[in-house]
């Protein structure tokens, strides 16, 4: 086992970015599935949507944001242009 040190991580230590949105999970899961697939480092949370916006989206109550490092940016993005147009029609792909 490796312990990774914040040395190791370099300059990009809490600098993640945004790499999509959605409100559906089972889209945000194939999103998760395809990334770790490729061995691309991300991390997934919630955002809770608040109570006035919910019909804008349909009355969900939550985004569930997919994070990843700087430099892999272009190979994620690559990656969600692969999946299937219907799932990619349902995230929100960020412009970093």
């Amino acid at each position: 086992m490796t312990l990774i040190t914040n040395k190791s991580l370099g300059n990009y230590r809490g600098n993640d970015v945004e790499l999509c949105r959605t409100t559906h999970t089972r889209v945000g899961d194939e999103t998760v599935r395809r990334l770790l697939d490729a061995s691309i480092p991300f991390s997934a949370v919630t955002e809770r949507i608040p109570f006035m916006e919910r019909a804008k989206y349909h009355g969900a109550k939550s985004f569930y944001v997919i994070r990843t490092n700087p430099r892999r940016y272009s190979q994620a993005r690559n990656l969600i242009r692969e999946m299937d147009m219907t799932m990619r029609s349902r995230l929100v792909v960020s412009n970093y």
